[in-house]
């Protein structure tokens, strides 16, 4: 029997806040088909073929979540539209670093047949790197967690 899925809104972990928010597959594909131009609850439904009542329940959470906000839909007064907010742009970085992943790990050599590019040019998209605050390239071992300093000067300052 499954059980109701821990809260994670409180946890002091960037990943496990963020995954409290768009942390299921639905919730990323609805926001990869927003920067693809829909808006429109039965354009995600058509693209994704996500049951009804799942997809409803994901908008909802992505709107309360601040990713979506509802807008009147200028072509039909009975329906609106699902549109990002500034906070859900950020999440780019996010579905380029999926999509850049995937491609390297997840298809033999030759099965994918479209490439992520850049608008203007065309060309592929470079690999994202992560960087360090002078400018050197980190690997997967090269980071960990900290104290921010400001919060640990702060607390040796009420002690």
């Amino acid at each position: 029997m499954k059980g109701k899925r821990k809260d994670l809104g409180q946890a002091n972990c960037g990943i496990a806040r963020a995954l409290q928010v768009i942390g299921d597959w639905w919730s990323l594909l609805i926001v990869r088909e927003a920067f693809v131009g829909k808006q429109r609850f039965g354009e995600f439904q058509k693209s994704l073929g996500l049951a009804k009542n799942i997809l409803s329940s994901r908008l909802k959470k992505l709107v309360a979540n601040g990713i979506f906000v509802i807008e009147p839909d200028p072509d039909s007064a009975l329906s609106h539209l699902y549109v990002l907010t500034p906070k859900g742009e950020k999440l780019y970085i996010i579905l380029i670093a999926l999509w850049q992943w995937g491609e390297e790990n997840c298809f033999e050599p030759g099965e994918l047949d479209i490439a992520m590019v850049d608008e203007p040019s065309g060309q592929p998209l470079a690999k994202l790197r992560l960087l360090a605050q002078d400018g050197r390239a980190l690997g997967s071992r090269d980071f960990r967690l900290a104290p921010k300093q400001a919060r640990a000067a702060g607390r040796s300052a009420r002690r």
